[in-house]
């Protein structure tokens, strides 16, 4: 059972937009960064899943790998948005699920956004640089005690009471829902068996944001995206980590209204 979060309108004038998490965090990791953008503007309904074993997803023994993520994530798809536009948007893991589901069906959706997508699932094969935090407000985070490897400090390149805010609101709270049994299964089958498919070429508007300094899946590795995405605008933003949506939400805002103009206008 694929649990999800629903908003906007049930007959959209534009379409629908399938919005799916990192690895180990839940819905909340994209409402929080995707619905400012879409409670400004009309027109488009949001389906936010919890990926299976993620949230309030239930996953069973089959849920063993990223291919069975992606099988559970595509048919979840067709029952919740059969027809009608369909854009793809996802963060993290989330991202590397979209570049499968694209190469898998590219005529089905209307546009894609890929925010800190691994294209390389093997972590030890990512060019990465390494971790560094460029900004610490100390006066906020006085009185704030973390574990060192709480999602906050981990990722964390801007740290502040705003980010420390964010994190907590809508990362951690996934992380500890997560079923940590069928994470481990999915970590070891984690590579997409689409990583070595056939590009197809994907000729819809789209959007990759990456974080110059995120130390958990790069940003040097997806420009290889360009070759699959032929209208992408592909931004990497200075003072941004793995959660650069979080860091730059300015920024990153911009960016996703950008492209919705873009996706709107290619429907029209």
């Amino acid at each position: 059972m694929v649990h999800f979060v629903e908003h906007g309108d049930a007959r959209p004038q534009h379409g629908t937009v399938l919005l799916m998490h990192g690895f180990s965090c839940d819905h909340r990791l994209m409402t929080g960064g995707f619905e400012p953008v879409f409670t400004a503007r009309d027109g488009w309904r949001r389906v936010y899943l919890d990926l299976p074993g993620h949230g309030r997803s239930i996953a069973g023994p089959d849920i063993d790998s990223t291919d069975a993520v992606l099988r559970a994530v595509t048919i979840a798809a067709s029952r919740l948005i059969p027809d009608g536009p369909l854009l793809l948007a996802g963060q993290s893991y989330g991202g590397y699920l979209i570049q499968g589901m694209i190469r898998t069906d590219p005529g089905r959706y209307a546009g894609a956004c890929m925010v800190a997508p691994p294209t390389i699932a093997q972590h030890d094969r990512r060019i990465l640089p390494e971790h560094q935090v460029l900004a610490r407000d100390d006066a906020a985070l006085a009185d704030v005690t973390l574990a060192p490897d709480s999602a906050f400090e981990e990722v964390s390149v801007v740290k502040d009471a705003r980010t420390l805010e964010r994190t907590q609101q809508e990362v951690q709270p996934g992380i500890d829902l997560s079923d940590t049994a069928t994470l481990e299964r999915i970590e070891k089958r984690y590579t997409g068996s689409f990583e070595d498919a056939p590009v197809q070429v994907f000729d819809r508007p789209s959007l990759l944001v990456t974080g110059r300094q995120d130390a958990i899946v790069g940003y040097v590795d997806q420009w290889s995206l360009t070759e699959q995405f032929s209208r992408l605008t592909s931004a990497v933003l200075d003072r941004g980590g793995h959660n650069v949506h979080i860091e730059q939400e300015v920024l990153f805002s911009a960016l996703v209204h950008e492209w919705l103009d873009r996706v709107e206008e290619s429907l029209s």
